[in-house]
């Protein structure tokens, strides 16, 4: 035989299943690691849609909450200010012993009916203000809590999305190396199959059959 055949061993056969058996085993836990991947990234993608929907949902509420409690509190600001000028109006009416002159300047000619009438009049004014107000102050309240309370949602979902996308990141990384993985793996199933192939070819002799590493001997003639 020629010094550049290449002689093979055989392998024994159960070595030769064990191996396919082990390359079988980490190809099904590399489908079943894959799917889980996929899994958790559809699943993470749909939580973070669901969230920011939830925010942008918080967002308009609480810019609307927002607008209303800015609103009342320039409300209620108009409100005192009436309330304050009712009151001056009424200290007036009342008279002041330091400014009777110009009590008189004023309501001299009104009879004391009237003016007794006015006094009334703005007594009842005064006293539907302060109710108004105190309602007003009442609503201010609750809507401001509210508002802070959309404020907080608003912050619990950012940080949720935050976190959520984080995880997201990871995991699609996770993919990544999985599949980095499993084309690695590929290449040395190939590679090793090459190895278990029954036949080899000599690149100057071309195939040639695989023989036991015992030289045959010719047989005797009789």
């Amino acid at each position: 035989m020629e010094s550049n055949a290449w002689v093979l061993k055989d392998q024994p056969p159960n070595k030769h299943n064990h191996i396919v058996s082990v390359w079988h085993g980490e190809e099904g836990m590399e489908q079943a690691m894959r799917q889980m991947l996929e899994n958790s990234i559809f699943e993470l993608r749909n939580t973070v849609k669901e969230l920011e929907k939830r925010l942008s949902s918080v967002e308009d509420e609480g810019n609307e909450w927002k607008t209303r409690y800015e609103m009342q509190v320039e409300l209620n600001r108009q409100l005192e200010r009436q309330i304050s000028i009712l009151k001056g109006k009424m200290e007036l009416i009342r008279g002041n012993p330091t400014d009777k002159l110009s009590i008189i300047r004023i309501f001299d000619q009104m009879p004391v009916g009237s003016l007794k009438e006015v006094l009334k009049q703005l007594e009842e004014e005064k006293k539907s203000l302060q109710n108004q107000l105190k309602d007003y102050e009442l609503r201010l309240e609750q809507e401001a809590k509210a508002y802070h309370k959309a404020n907080d949602e608003r912050r619990m979902y950012l940080s949720e999305i935050l976190q959520a996308s984080s995880t997201l990141t990871v995991v699609e990384r996770q993919k990544a190396d999985a599949l980095r993985v499993k084309g690695e793996s590929q290449i040395l199933r190939e590679r090793c199959g090459i190895l278990q192939n029954p036949k080899m070819v000599n690149p100057q002799k071309g195939q040639i059959k695989k023989t036991v590493g015992v030289k045959q001997l010719p047989k005797l003639k009789h």
